[in-house]
């Protein structure tokens, strides 16, 4: 088992109710798991969460195949307007 630090932004954060939540996770689980087992916890996030982005300790997950360990924080970051 491994404890992640996970921070939420935005619509993220507003779909989880909280801006920061500390889990813990199998070391094994990848971001397709973590998305499941997330959404599961709550319906809301799990409607934003596919539209949503992930860093693993400041750096982008580019597949939802890679495994969420090693992992000491892990942002989540819906889609942003404006530029």
């Amino acid at each position: 088992m491994q404890t992640i630090h996970i921070r939420y932004f935005a619509a993220a954060a507003a779909a989880a109710g909280t801006d920061t939540a500390v889990v813990d996770l199998p070391d094994d689980i990848t971001f397709a798991g973590l998305e499941v087992t997330l959404g599961h916890a709550n319906p809301e996030l799990a409607r934003v969460l596919p539209q949503c982005s992930f860093l693993r300790d400041e750096v982008a997950v580019r597949s939802r195949a890679e495994t969420v360990a090693p992992c000491l924080e892990l942002d989540v970051l819906p889609p942003f307007a404006g530029g």
